[in-house]
């Protein structure tokens, strides 16, 4: 941050309103749980997240504080308001439990001129349409897998994709609504794994190829230019036989299944040279055909002969300390507080430019009339007030 006498003031706003699971976790005895938990199963909830991320500002010299807007339009209106903050750290996903309208709190920021952190509501449109973004790549020659969007939950038998395929929600984030049935090898388990993700999350249903290979996630940081932080690559070794190598939700969120604890992170990935040239390109170019803006994370699969694909690109990631793209950027050597630091004096480059004081009006010119003509203004006949044509009916 700047070196200045003023703090800037920050704003980390989010939005929660249900109880936190992980603090009804947290009444839960590990020995109970019947295998050995590799790692701790309280974990952070979503207040705490988002007061380490307050933190570790304050430590980098800003004014930052929390603010949660409780699905409230008027307390949103409040943040902008009289005492609105220099900069905020977008941290929404959602409004009145509606993903789609996340994009519509950016474009709440960006209509009252206050500058924010992350992807313009553009991104966070498109990205959040995977099936519209696979599109977009695929149109400019970034390599995804190939795939159909279903309405409803019928597909033929001869429908042009090669088996394993995997099912997942099209409009969802966090891996929600993918599990170890996510990956079908045939028709019959295709049409069954459609019927269960149909009954539990809105059209479109995206079936796409399953790529085998090795999957990774890329953060990236910046604009002009954005800088590639260390790869993360996923260690699936230890998963049972049946479960395919894959991040489902409960890998990813959920320390009480034993899943959670039997995948684990390499940072940063062993790639060769020329395999992280292929990565780093695609990466490069799914992030700017996408609008992302700051930070951002891609996962990707990297197939035989070193050919990665774009599975997904995720605008304002998840910035839990230590984890994901927090584990990337600090094997790229730097800390929390930077990094943090780094996504908010971004966004205050983007804050717009401060209204000069306006000039001090000039007296209005006093007009004397001699009094030879005043006499003739006063005595001047008036026009006579125009009326409309009135008509009886």
């Amino acid at each position: 941050m700047s070196n200045i006498d003023e703090k800037i003031s920050v704003a980390v706003v989010y939005n929660h309103t249900d109880e936190d699971v992980y603090e009804k976790i947290r009444r839960v005895d590990p020995a109970m749980l019947g295998f050995e938990p590799e790692y701790d199963i309280h974990v952070a909830t979503v207040e705490e997240e988002y007061k380490a991320l307050v933190k570790a500002l304050r430590r980098e010299g800003y004014k930052a504080r929390t603010f949660n807007i409780k699905e409230d339009i008027k307390r949103l209106r409040q943040l902008v308001g009289r005492n609105a903050p220099d900069v905020i750290f977008n941290l929404v996903e959602h409004f009145h439990d509606d993903s789609e309208l996340e994009p519509a709190v950016a474009a709440f920021f960006d209509l009252h001129g206050i500058p924010y952190t992350g992807a313009p509501p553009f991104a966070l449109s498109l990205c959040h349409k995977k099936g519209l973004a696979k599109q977009v790549l695929l149109a400019n020659g970034v390599p995804t897998p190939r795939f159909r969007l279903l309405k409803e939950p019928r597909i033929p038998t001869r429908h042009g994709l090669h088996y394993p395929l995997i099912v997942k929600p099209s409009r969802s984030d966090a891996s929600m609504g993918v599990e170890a049935a996510s990956v079908v090898h045939d028709h019959e388990q295709l049409v069954k794994q459609l019927q269960r993700v149909f009954e539990e999350f809105d059209p479109p249903i995206l079936v796409e190829e399953f790529i085998e290979g090795r999957e990774l996630h890329l953060g990236i940081l910046g604009n002009d230019p954005p800088v590639i932080l260390p790869a993360i690559e996923f260690d699936f070794s230890e998963l049972p036989e049946e479960h395919p190598s894959i991040i489902s939700y409960d890998a990813k969120w959920n320390p009480l299944n034993e899943v959670y604890h039997q995948v684990h992170t390499i940072c940063p990935a062993e790639l060769s040279r020329r395999a992280l040239k292929k990565i780093e390109d695609v990466a490069l170019r799914a992030y700017a055909l996408t609008g992302c803006r700051d930070y951002a994370r891609l996962d990707i699969r990297l197939a035989a002969r070193n050919q990665p694909f774009v599975l997904e690109v995720n605008p304002n990631p998840d910035l839990t300390e230590g984890v994901s793209y927090m584990e990337s950027a600090e094997a790229g050597g730097m800390t929390f507080g930077e990094t943090l630091s780094r996504i908010v004096d971004m966004a205050l480059e983007r804050a717009p430019e401060p209204e000069l004081d306006e000039e001090p009006r000039e007296k209005e010119l006093e007009i004397r009339i001699p009094d030879t003509l005043r006499d003739q203004v006063t005595k001047a006949p008036q026009p006579e007030p125009l009326m409309g044509e009135v008509r009886t009916v």
